[in-house]
């Protein structure tokens, strides 16, 4: 293990060696190829030399001058003028031609040309005097595009690794969060099935009371508490339900524990608005972003829910008047763990957009924010 914690740690440096030493060796072969192809045509144009001198090369000069490979070649004379040309895309037809010129400049770029000279041995002077220049060789030209080839699957391999490990990371990091919300769940269950004995028992000594009704309902909140992280990491099931009634009971139970310095303004429909929800989780969703909308107003100020329903969907707003997020922080919200609190685990929001996006199937996010509030906007299919 204590070898695998190495290997991971150095693995991306031994990967940028592999990467240096593949494109040293490409620049090797690139370069031997381009001297062998600079010796082919300085082998080319001494044949043509040697055919120009005698009235009857030999026959390995005329191979030679058979052979005249890919690379593109124009000849020259002392004026610069082109007088013959081949493997080049240009018809011959247009040799004095402005494109033809233009295929020259390019190539004179690429190698240094190679002088063709014949004297006569009377007066020294020459007879001959070209100039032969050549470009690099199709398959040349594309290994000069391999190291950028070679860098791009590089990186390609490289994204769908971290993708794969990310993706494992966060798969993780879900079931955990799902084992320990199980494992809370299971160990709120046990005391507060000895409570509600105890309750059960009290009741029948000495009769209901102000007092044991309200143990009762708080029994009845962590009930309703645990069943919800029981939920987490499966796959609740929706049944059609009044939309309008889990707002306005979540809402009643929030501000009956609430300061009467946050006023809530319902805009609400009249008529029952039934689409498919998981009512427990809903109600947990709008529980997190009013609680945090008033930690923003510091305990005072107002907090505003409304509903719009069209065709195929509905749009549920929470608005508080606090002092708003953050441009930097409005992506990073609704990360696990993150939170702009002195206290608190992050996991109000992330939850939220779990409960909303993943089971669903909704939308979730921050329609506006400035020094005047923040407002959330919920948008579920009414199918």
């Amino acid at each position: 293990m204590k070898y695998f914690h190495k290997l991971k740690k150095y693995w991306p440096i031994g990967v940028f060696l592999i990467v240096l030493l593949i494109l040293w060796n490409t620049n090797l072969l690139f370069q031997k190829l381009k001297t062998e192809e600079r010796n082919k045509m300085n082998l080319w144009a001494l044949a043509l030399q040697e055919s120009i001198q005698r009235d009857e090369p030999t026959n390995l000069a005329l191979e030679v001058l058979l052979k005249t490979n890919e690379n593109p070649m124009i000849q020259v004379d002392g004026n610069g003028k082109i007088i013959d040309h081949k493997n080049l895309a240009v018809e011959a037809g247009i040799r004095d031609s402005t494109a033809l010129y233009g295929v020259l400049e390019k190539i004179k770029k690429e190698n240094l040309p190679i002088r063709i000279r014949y004297e006569a041995l009377e007066d020294d002077q020459p007879i001959v005097d070209q100039l032969l220049y050549y470009g690099d060789s199709k398959t040349l030209k594309k290994l000069q595009y391999y190291p950028l080839a070679l860098l791009l699957i590089i990186f390609l391999f490289g994204a769908v690794l971290y993708f794969v490990f990310k993706t494992g990371q966060v798969s993780e990091q879900n079931r955990l969060w799902a084992a320990m919300a199980k494992e809370t769940a299971h160990q709120i269950g046990t005391p507060l099935s000895s409570l509600i004995g105890w309750v059960a028992l009290s009741k029948a000594k000495n009769g209901s009371n102000d007092t044991l009704v309200e143990i009762e309902k708080d029994i009845e909140r962590l009930q309703l508490i645990t069943e919800r992280f029981s939920k987490i990491g499966a796959s609740p099931q929706l049944l059609s339900e009044d939309l309008v009634a889990v707002i306005e009971q979540t809402v009643r139970y929030l501000k009956n524990r609430t300061s009467e310095l946050v006023v809530f303004q319902l805009a609400l429909p009249k008529d029952p608005v039934p689409i498919p929800i998981n009512a427990q989780l809903l109600s947990w969703t709008l529980e997190n972003i009013i609680k945090n909308g008033i930690d923003a107003m510091k305990g005072k100020g107002q907090i505003s829910v409304s509903l719009d329903v069209h065709e195929d969907e509905v749009t549920l707003c929470i608005g508080d008047t606090g002092k708003g997020i953050k441009k930097e922080f409005r992506k990073r919200i609704f990360a696990p763990g993150f939170t702009t609190k002195t206290t608190g685990w992050g996991l109000g929001l992330s939850l939220a957009k779990r409960i909303i996006v993943d089971y669903h199937h909704g939308k979730i996010g921050v329609k506006k924010s400035d020094e005047n509030g923040t407002v959330f906007e919920i948008v579920l299919n009414k199918t």
